[in-house]
């Protein structure tokens, strides 16, 4: 069974928005576990413009699922995730300033990096996970960075699903496959949506996780959070 979890980034976009505490973010988060969420995904930034380094200390006490932390192992990211210690930890190549995660590591450019990155967390007992494209020398050397788990960043296959969607994931079946080869467990996230997600869960052997934040929230306008939460949980069923 692959695991939803729910990246709450975009209920503190619209909070701060106001600069008040509505709405409330630790209870949208118990609500997503309530609904059905089997995690909880955070990308706290530099600039702080969703979620600031506060929540990700009032979220651990009240979380009763994984929690998983994204972002860019700059020292106070990594100070932050050493001393509230979640489930997991993500990182990702992003600079500061960029609008979203839109690429995955060079995984043998920055291979030194983000091994010795990765013992710290490993040897805090936290489980790693980079982002990565479907370059098979980026999957190949992940592998050699000591990372529990790779993430495909997903937005060329949400981009491209309603061309072709054969053709859409057919490097990421391809990567996949590679990744279960190297003992490497794959999460998957970016823009996968009510649309697409039951396409790629069904085409990717032994897909572990999908953080969705984005399209699920929208989608939670329209058909409420519980309602949503459960037809992703469907799409993964």
């Amino acid at each position: 069974m692959t695991k939803l979890s729910v990246n709450i980034n975009k209920i503190a976009t619209i909070r701060n928005a106001r600069g008040t505490n509505l709405p409330n973010l630790i209870q949208v988060a118990k609500d997503c576990e309530k609904f059905g969420a089997e995690g909880i995904t955070i990308h706290p930034r530099p600039d702080e413009r969703h979620i600031t380094y506060q929540d990700v200390y009032d979220l651990k006490p009240v979380l009763t699922t994984e929690f998983n932390i994204e972002g860019f192992p700059n020292t106070s990211f990594i100070n932050l995730v050493l001393d509230v210690k979640p489930e997991q930890v993500t990182l990702v190549p992003d600079p500061p300033g960029v609008l979203t995660s839109n690429a995955g590591w060079d995984t043998l450019k920055q291979k030194d990096f983000l091994k010795e990155v990765i013992d710290e967390f490993k040897s805090a007992g936290i489980r790693t996970s980079i982002f990565v494209d479907t370059e098979i020398k980026n999957i190949e050397n992940a592998v050699e960075t000591g990372t529990d788990r790779i993430e495909f960043y997903t937005g060329p296959f949400s981009d491209n699903f309603l061309k072709n969607k054969e053709e859409a994931i057919a490097p990421f079946i391809k990567t996949a496959n590679l990744a279960n080869e190297l003992g490497l467990g794959i999460n998957a996230g970016h823009d996968l949506n009510l649309d697409n997600l039951n396409f790629f869960k069904n085409n990717i052997n032994g897909l572990l996780e999908v953080s969705i934040g984005h399209a699920l929230i929208c989608d939670s306008l329209y058909y409420g959070l519980e309602s949503t939460i459960q037809k992703y949980l469907t799409c993964l069923k």
